[in-house]
């Protein structure tokens, strides 16, 4: 099993990637109520596709502190293999 790692993140960026999660959370829950009051299948499907943007939004933005953060750190400190760790999540995220 892979160790799990840990990335210190400022509250600013806590904050802001909560957000996002938080307001997908709240379209779900709209969703489940929408199927719950048998509302109309294009209706629901239009939510879905909401939600599926907002958590886009949050990979946008996850990946972008990554970059920046992480991968930039890494190679700064000569850990090429931070390169081939990021082709490969960008590979799963573009599937």
């Amino acid at each position: 099993m892979e160790e799990m790692r840990h990335k210190k993140r400022s509250e600013e960026q806590k904050k802001a990637l909560l957000n996002r999660l938080k307001k997908a959370e709240g379209q779900i829950r709209g969703i489940e109520k929408m199927i719950a009051d048998d509302a109309y299948c294009p209706d629901i499907l239009i939510q879905v596709s909401a939600v599926t943007s907002a958590l886009n939004s949050f990979n946008k933005e996850l990946l972008a502190c990554h970059i920046r953060g992480c991968v930039a750190e890494d190679i700064r400190n000569g850990e090429d293999e931070t390169v081939d760790e990021l082709v490969n999540v960008l590979q799963k995220l573009m599937k």
